[in-house]
């Protein structure tokens, strides 16, 4: 695994900051109306994210999501801009205004979504391991899904597959200990996710998903594991949000004091916690982070409101082949 130094945990600081403050813009957007549909946030589990970034190979190795996912792709080199005016409907955006909150695409950064359906990505990350083996390249792909789509037929068609194909994917239940509002005891006898992967015979384990050195050392050795051929690997990261399901969320079903018990291990705070005990940085200078982060978020707030709206002929151009069909009353060009 690459070594984790002082310059690293200051990386993992600015750009978990960065991922928080983006998800805390997106809900004051969106209770603004100046983003509509719904909005799933990422606050509490950035270390999964971070811990895979470290151990991946950025611009070779691949990710796919769910609907959770706003941040996966700025963390793969996505400029962050894209994104918020993917997130508010306008023409710069990743998909062009086209595809909102969830379906964040990035293709020249390696990331594939962004799904919306639950358990959608599952196969379509199989998939794309599966073309990689056949084609003989070396990379890796990795799947996150929630744990609410472990219920799903697809995830254990998926997992069968990979198993039976020895491909090189990693599935990545981000438990966060809800679907929706349903605790993961109300809805399976097997609270230990990891364990369904003993039944297809593939590399499964645990992870505590609040902290990221344990996630990037357990990614790795993952990663390894598929690059020697050994195939697929199913990592559960025990974690935790912050915000509800999505904006509608109550959150009736968790009390407050166990929201504030979760708090106490915020990732951040432990990277930032780390940074100042082993004088990686000072105060001072993480203040600066603080404030250069602050700075992008409006950069890209502004850009996504300056943003204009796609154009309405785009609905033609995004759902038919471009031919001369005599319903269209338009040219398309």
């Amino acid at each position: 695994m690459k070594q984790i130094t002082g310059k690293t945990y200051i990386n993992w600081y600015e750009g978990m900051l960065l991922w928080r403050k983006f998800e805390d813009k997106l809900a004051a957007a969106y209770i603004q109306q100046k983003i509509r549909g719904f909005l799933h946030l990422y606050n509490g589990q950035e270390a999964i994210l971070a811990g895979c970034l470290h151990a991946i190979e950025i611009g070779k190795d691949r990710m796919i999501s769910s609907y959770r996912s706003h941040v996966h792709s700025i963390g793969l080199g996505e400029d962050p801009k894209y994104v918020m005016a993917e997130l508010y409907g306008k023409a710069t955006g990743t998909s062009g205004g086209l595809g909102g909150s969830m379906h964040i695409f990035s293709k020249k950064h390696n990331f594939f979504g962004g799904h919306g359906i639950v358990g959608g990505q599952i196969p379509l990350g199989t998939g794309i391991s599966f073309g990689d083996k056949y084609f003989k390249r070396d990379n890796v792909t990795l799947c996150f899904m929630g744990e609410g789509a472990v219920r799903q037929g697809s995830f254990h068609e998926s997992i069968n597959l990979a198993a039976l194909w020895k491909l090189p994917v990693i599935y990545i239940i981000e438990n966060n200990g809800y679907a929706m509002g349903t605790s993961v005891s109300r809805s399976t006898t097997q609270i230990e996710l990891w364990k369904h992967g003993d039944s297809y015979g593939i590399h499964s384990l645990s992870v505590d998903g609040m902290n990221i050195v344990k996630v990037a050392e357990s990614i790795d050795k993952c990663i390894s594991h598929a690059r020697k051929g050994n195939g697929p690997s199913l990592v559960e990261a025990k974690t935790y949000r912050y915000r509800g399901h999505s904006m509608s969320d109550a959150q009736q079903y968790r009390t407050k004091e166990e929201v504030e018990e979760y708090r106490k291990i915020d990732p951040i705070s432990q990277v930032k916690n780390t940074i100042l005990k082993n004088k990686y940085a000072t105060e001072a200078k993480l203040k600066k982070i603080d404030d250069k982060v602050k700075k992008k978020i409006k950069e890209c707030e502004e850009f996504a409101e300056s943003s204009p709206f796609p154009d309405i002929s785009l609905l033609y151009d995004s759902v038919y082949e471009q031919k001369d069909y005599p319903f269209i009353k338009h040219k398309i060009d």
